[in-house]
Formats: structure tokens, sequence, C-alpha cells
């Protein structure tokens, strides 16, 4: 092997074993629970994206505020309903970001399509890239969320 090539390998190496102590230092629990205008947004979203790659999993970045019903509900839903949330824990590392007056989270969101309402789910790979972009009005029935549209959208982009 050339000393080029070994140069290389020994980068390799030592990136993977750089990401292996990163994802080992960071937990889910490192993320927000609740919709915080404190939280740096921008880490939480790049946390969200080490943990997935080194579980193996995609990121959902959920879109709202404390002040939003319907988040508290999705919530609600997520919790209450085995299928949902076994799929969600299973295939998401799920992280709240924050829109409210005390901080609209502007340069992070800014990166996505625009939102029209809340909550509003944001579907990234591994590497922290763009998805999908869902409504989550498309996900309601009645007064709550349909479990067989949710758990669709779940099994739709849990794999490539």
């Amino acid at each position: 092997m050339r000393k080029e090539e070994r140069r290389v390998r020994m980068m390799i190496c030592v990136a993977g074993l750089a990401m292996l102590v990163l994802a080992a230092s960071t937990s889910a629990a490192d993320l927000p629970e609740k919709f915080d205008p404190a939280r740096d947004a921008a880490r939480d979203v790049a946390t969200a994206v080490s943990l997935a790659r080194a579980e193996g999993k995609r990121v959902i970045v959920d879109v709202g505020g404390e002040w939003c019903p319907w988040c508290h509900t999705l919530d609600r839903f997520v919790a209450t309903h085995a299928a949902v949330g076994t799929r969600a824990r299973a295939h998401y590392v799920w992280v709240k970001v924050n829109v409210s007056k005390a901080n609209r989270n502007d340069s992070l969101l800014a990166r996505w399509p625009r939102i029209a309402g809340y909550p509003h789910l944001f579907v990234l790979d591994a590497s922290g890239r763009l998805l999908h972009s869902q409504d989550t009005g498309l996900l309601e029935a009645g007064d709550s969320y349909d479990e067989a549209r949710m758990v669709a959208f779940l099994d739709r982009w849990s794999h490539d």
C-alpha cells in the first residue's frame, strides 16, 4: 500500500472515531422536550443529525411553539398512539424548534421551504439534507390527527 493510501485510510479512521465519540457524548436527552425560545435551534438540529447518523435514523424537525394548541395535540397524539410513537422512536430523531415572538429562528428556518402553519415537520436524512416538508394539516382528522395518515407519512420517509 502506498504512503498516500495509508494516510487517507488513517484520516478516514480518525474521522469515523471522532463521529463515534461525538455520538457517544450526545443523546436524545440533549434535545428539547418543549418548544423553548432560549434554545440554540441550529445546535439542536446539528445534535439531532449527529444522533441520526450514529443510530441509522432520520430526523424530524418539529417546528412550532408552546403557544400552539395543535403542537400540543401532536405531542399527545404521538405519545398515545403506539403505532405512531413506535415508528417515530424507531426511525427518527425528533427535535423541536421554537417559533414565537421571543425567537423566530429565522436563520435556521431560512434553509427550508416556507411554512404555512404550525406545527410543521421537516424530514432530514442523516447528513442533514432536507427530504420532505410536511404540512401537518394534511395529517389531521377532526380535532386530532389521523393515525393511518401519520403512519403512512412516517413509513414513507423512514428509509430510502
